[in-house]
Order: C-alpha cells, then sequence, then structure tokens
C-alpha cells in the first residue's frame, strides 16, 4: 500500500524527519485511460481500487463485486464512476470478474461472523507461543479458501508455528501480514484532533508522502505533538490541503519582503493565505495588517495599491 510551520519546537533534538513517510504515489500526469473507471473498496483494509467493468456487468453505486486483489479473488463494494482516478499507474488497474450475486453476499455475511470468531482464538495462540503481536484485523477471502491476520508489531515476528496452529484449527491457508501504524489506523479508523474522521479512513488511502516541507510552507509549528496524528506519524491533512496552500503562496509575498509604503519602509512580518491579510511592521513602529488583494508585482518588486 500508503510535516508542520512556527519556529516554536519544545525539544530542539528532537528528529521530525522520523515522522514523515518513505513510500510515494505513482504519478498519474502521464496516465492514459481508454475506458470509465469504477472506484472499488475493500471494507476490511478501507483500501480502493480502480476496476474496468466489463459492458455486459451493469454495476452502480452500493454494488458488489468479484475482483482480483494482491491476496486472492475477494469481495469489493462499488462506491461508483471515479470522476478524476488519482495516484494510480495502468498496472494498478483490475478488471471486475462479476457482479456479487446473493449466495455471495450470504456466504460473505458468514464470513464476518468467522472472522469475529477467528479473533479471541489468534489471541490465545499468539499468548501460549509468548509472541509480542496486536491482532488489527481478521479477513476471510470470498473467493477463495484464505484467511488474512494483519497484526502489528514493534519488532520482526517469527510467527511459523503460530501459522501451524492456525492451518490445523481453520483448515485453511493462512496468511499474517505485519502492518505499519498508518496502515493500523486506516483499518481501524477514528477520529483527529479536528474532530473528523481520519482522513487515511474516510478520505482517501491514496494520499501522497507527507513531508515537514508540507508543513513548514503551510506555517504551522514544528512541535510533533501539534502536527502528528494519532498513529504518530505526521498529519494526513497536511499532504492533500498542500497543493491550495502552495498556489495562494505564489501570489503573495514571503515573510522578510520590505516595501515602501506611506512614506516608511515596511517588513513583512506575516503572510495568513486563509485569511488573505498579511502583517507589516514600519520602521516608524506602525503595525499594519492589509489585505493580500492590494499587493501586486511591478519590476518583479512588490508594491501596495
Amino acid at each position: 500500500m500508503s510535516d508542520i510551520f512556527e519556529s516554536d519546537i519544545d525539544d530542539q533534538t528532537e528528529n521530525l524527519s522520523e515522522l514523515e513517510d518513505d513510500e510515494g504515489i505513482s504519478d498519474t500526469s502521464e496516465l492514459t485511460i481508454d475506458t470509465p473507471l469504477y472506484n472499488l473498496k475493500l471494507d476490511y483494509s478501507c483500501e480502493t481500487v480502480y476496476a474496468k467493468v466489463p459492458e455486459k456487468i451493469n454495476l452502480k453505486a452500493g454494488d458488489f463485486a468479484i475482483i482480483p486483489t494482491r491476496y486472492g479473488k475477494d469481495m469489493a463494494r462499488v462506491l461508483g464512476i471515479a470522476k478524476k482516478p488519482m495516484g494510480i499507474k495502468q498496472s494498478d488497474i483490475v478488471t471486475v470478474e462479476r457482479k456479487a450475486n446473493e449466495k455471495d453476499l450470504e456466504k460473505r455475511a458468514e464470513l464476518k461472523q468467522k472472522e469475529k470468531d477467528a479473533f479471541p482464538i489468534f489471541k490465545e495462540k499468539v499468548a501460549a507461543h509468548k509472541l509480542e503481536m496486536k491482532l488489527v484485523e481478521v479477513h476471510f477471502l470470498t473467493e477463495e479458501s484464505k484467511a488474512l491476520f494483519f497484526f502489528s508489531s514493534d519488532n520482526r515476528v517469527d510467527f511459523r508455528e503460530l501459522v501451524k496452529d492456525l492451518v490445523s484449527i481453520f483448515k485453511m491457508r493462512i496468511e499474517l501480514r505485519q502492518i505499519g501504524v498508518r496502515d493500523e489506523s486506516r483499518i481501524t479508523g477514528g477520529l483527529g484532533i479536528c474532530g473528523r474522521p481520519f482522513c487515511c479512513h474516510g478520505v482517501s488511502d491514496k494520499l501522497r508522502p507527507v513531508s515537514i516541507k508540507m508543513a513548514k510552507d503551510q506555517n504551522l509549528s514544528l512541535n510533533s505533538m501539534k502536527i502528528s496524528g494519532q498513529c504518530g506519524r505526521l498529519l494526513c491533512c497536511l499532504s492533500y490541503e498542500y497543493d491550495w496552500y502552495n498556489e495562494a503562496r505564489r501570489k503573495l509575498p514571503n515573510e522578510g519582503v520590505r516595501i515602501f509604503y506611506d512614506g516608511t519602509d515596511f517588513k513583512i512580518s506575516e503572510v495568513n493565505p486563509l485569511t488573505s491579510m498579511v502583517k507589516m511592521i514600519g520602521e516608524d513602529g506602525r503595525l499594519l495588517e492589509v489585505n493580500a488583494k492590494r499587493f501586486y508585482k511591478e519590476n518583479n518588486r512588490w508594491k501596495i495599491n
């Protein structure tokens, strides 16, 4: 699968780079799509998938379909037609095999109950083998005899004996997947400091990696407690808000720029793209707050009308 502003860092030795992501999202600027794509969601992992739909298959939002996934054939929920696909490349697009029927939906309901029953069994076996593992999600594939156990751990875990126990109990293929903190947040969900659902869970799992540069460009505090989400990584919202801030700042002067106005030299002390207001301090001690619309460039120098 799938940064920060003002200089009020509480701990100057804090390594903020540890909060960044290393993984990237594909650039879609060159992606050519010759047919409408549908957006589907794997409910168990909150991952979204782009898919082509054969003409003989009629799908609408809310339907379920059988598609190939990285783990095998499985059921996904149709979100609708993707008007503007993002974060994908041609090889990421799958083809819907068929629309889920009543029998598939009944089987999915039965498997959901088996998934709930598998939780205590897994935890019991983990305790028996004295392993440090936190079970995050259990999923039984609809179209294949296979069970997925997603877990988190601070260290690498030798779970070979655990897998043997699980195979003997469930009588099917078992796959254990160790996931990171951001993936765990995406799967489990929750509320962020803004009071809204996590971006990775409720908005999109195709967000670009978040960097400290994004936080700096948005004039946010570089205090890790203020710019980190519940997962301990940089806030996802910094990623999808970054383009707006970047574009808005191009139309505004930077902090530190000097402007001659009303008979006095002023230095810009603060620029707020959200309110479109700019604060300036004059050599005569005056502090002015000016609407950004009054600024313009002439001969590569900023002026105020």
